[in-house]
């Protein structure tokens, strides 16, 4: 199969070369000026596309890793978009963190054009994309989701059929408002510890001891203890973004949202504040009532 891929990011990079590296499937990519640099991707062989359509019509299957709905929509559906470059029986594979209610949208307009929809969000850090390790929770039938078997593989550790279109987005959802919902509120339980003069340490110990040992913790202690943020490069904006995405789903569904509420206010005044592209573990300083440099 040809594959393409538009949003050669943060983890979009990582999806393309292993795509190629260990897929051995040729690429076309987007050319965009928020592409990661792509100079590993032309040495083994990727065809660059400036025209969204074009790349559809040469792509077998065209796999979308961008930031949110708002570009899904506008990459699928726009002027020269790719629906009006796809062949009969091509597939579009949404990598990307989406509102469920535009997913069921989207697939229903990829369909009209005779081809096929799967939804398939990632879990897991740019690290893990790099390493061809992401976690994919797909929605879609199962017969395309087979078809797509080599291709997940070649830059996946795991892949779960979570239920039928936009299943994969809504869990996503869920994923991200329990994760970060986490790590900020462990964000301001260390914040208070370091007002407090609490040695750093101590603080992770306890809590590593006790109810508080948990992956968050694992993703946040770099920063706690050394003030290192690059274990987590994922910014404040896109969490924000995230929780907004979460809260919609919930109010569509007539679902409680109340905690989620209050995470999201005290994600929304640190990026009032600035600090939206500060990367999440920095809300442990940013949360601090004298907030460092660090």
């Amino acid at each position: 199969m040809n594959i393409g891929i538009v949003g050669v990011g943060l983890m979009g990079h990582g999806i393309a070369r292993n795509v190629m590296r260990r897929g051995g499937f040729a690429l076309n990519y987007f050319d965009h000026p928020g592409n990661r640099p792509v100079d590993e991707l032309v040495e083994l062989g990727a065809t660059a596309f400036d025209n969204l359509q074009q790349l559809a019509t040469a792509s077998d299957v065209v796999i979308l890793c961008v930031t949110g709905t708002p570009q899904v929509e506008a990459i699928l559906t726009g002027e020269e978009g790719v629906i009006a470059g796809l062949r009969k029986g091509s597939i579009v594979v949404d990598c990307s963190t989406a509102l469920p209610a535009s997913t069921l949208r989207m697939a229903e307009a990829v369909q009209a054009a005779g081809s096929d929809f799967i939804d398939a969000p990632m879990t897991r850090t740019a690290k893990f994309a790099h390493e061809g390790k992401l976690n994919l929770l797909l929605g879609g039938d199962a017969a395309v989701i087979d078809k797509l078997g080599p291709l997940l593989a070649s830059f996946t550790e795991s892949v779960k059929h979570v239920g039928a279109v936009s299943a994969g987005h809504r869990l996503k959802l869920l994923h991200n408002y329990v994760s970060v919902g986490f790590m900020s509120l462990l964000a301001e339980a260390a914040a208070q510890s370091a007002d407090a003069g609490i040695d750093p340490q101590s603080f992770v110990d306890v809590l590593a001891e006790g109810g508080g040992g948990s992956v968050a913790l694992d993703r946040l202690s770099p920063f706690i203890l050394n003030g290192d943020s690059d274990s987590l490069p994922f910014t404040i904006s896109n969490a924000l973004k995230d929780f907004d995405y979460y809260r919609q789903m919930s109010t569509d569904a007539g679902a409680e949202h109340t905690i989620a509420d209050g995470v999201h206010s005290a994600l929304s005044q640190i990026v009032e504040r600035g600090a939206e592209e500060a990367y999440l573990p920095e809300l442990v300083r940013l949360m601090q009532k004298n907030p460092t440099n660090q």
